[in-house]
């Protein structure tokens, strides 16, 4: 099982990343299974909103580079939640690392707590955030992005909420959840799916304009001796040979 059963209250729909052996990767079935999931949820009248959550100390640690999802299916996924015409809601209580920066990144409201951390690992296997900048890029300070993208160093909840990868650091995740799940409540389908429109408009002409592109330039470095060699060192868990 990659995704627990949906579960609903009071018209928010929560969905769940329920895949701990592998720490929530974006395999192919979690990806398939995660979109098959919100297409349901964009047909359910009963769904105000999506609240996103996971299992474990992991939100998402990025591919799951043992049964890494297609890029295309990647994007769609991140499409779908983009165009998705009811808000999606990140809840985060763990690690997200690479790709998962790009599924949180296309959420429209984040919370996360101190025991979350982020880093964009990629430059440290020879690959690079490219598929994942689509959402992010449009939404990061460029001056943190930079910084993350090159060097990927760990950083807390509060610097993802400074950088603008996520809405809200909050001690208490739930507490801080409260105002903006009943906000949407309040809200009209209408209004919810007019206003979100008008807040993606930026992501979604960044995925129009550059989504084929970077799932080539993805596809180009995963292929890469380097990146074979950072890949697999990272599963042997040793230091790959460019460690200087």
């Amino acid at each position: 099982m990659t995704l627990a059963p949906p579960a609903h209250e009071r018209g928010i729909t929560t969905l769940t990343l329920d895949s701990p052996a592998n720490r929530n990767a974006l395999s192919a079935e979690l990806v398939a299974a995660l979109t098959g999931a919100l297409d349901a949820c964009a047909a359910d009248e009963d769904t105000r909103a999506v609240l996103l959550t996971h299992t474990g100390n992991t939100f998402c640690a990025g591919a799951d580079l043992k049964a890494p999802a297609d890029p295309h299916a990647f994007v769609a996924l991140m499409r779908r939640i983009i165009t998705l015409p009811k808000p999606v809601v990140a809840r985060v209580t763990g690690h997200v690392r690479a790709g998962g920066l790009g599924l949180l990144g296309c959420c429209d409201i984040s919370v996360a707590g101190p025991g979350s951390s982020f880093a964009l690992t990629e430059s440290r296997l020879g690959l690079a955030p490219a598929v994942i900048s689509l959402p992010l890029l449009p939404r990061l300070d460029p001056r943190a992005a930079a910084r993350y993208y090159l060097t990927g160093e760990r950083f807390d909840a509060a610097e993802a909420a400074r950088a603008g990868l996520v809405s809200i650091a909050a001690d208490d995740v739930d507490t801080a959840l409260v105002p903006v799940l009943d906000g949407l409540r309040r809200a009209s389908p209408q209004g919810l799916a007019a206003s979100k429109e008008l807040v993606t408009a930026t992501v979604r002409e960044t995925f129009d304009q550059y989504a084929e592109d970077l799932i080539a330039r993805s596809a180009a470095l995963f292929a890469s001796d380097e990146a074979r060699e950072g890949m697999t060192a990272f599963l042997e868990r040793r230091d790959p040979a460019w460690l200087l």
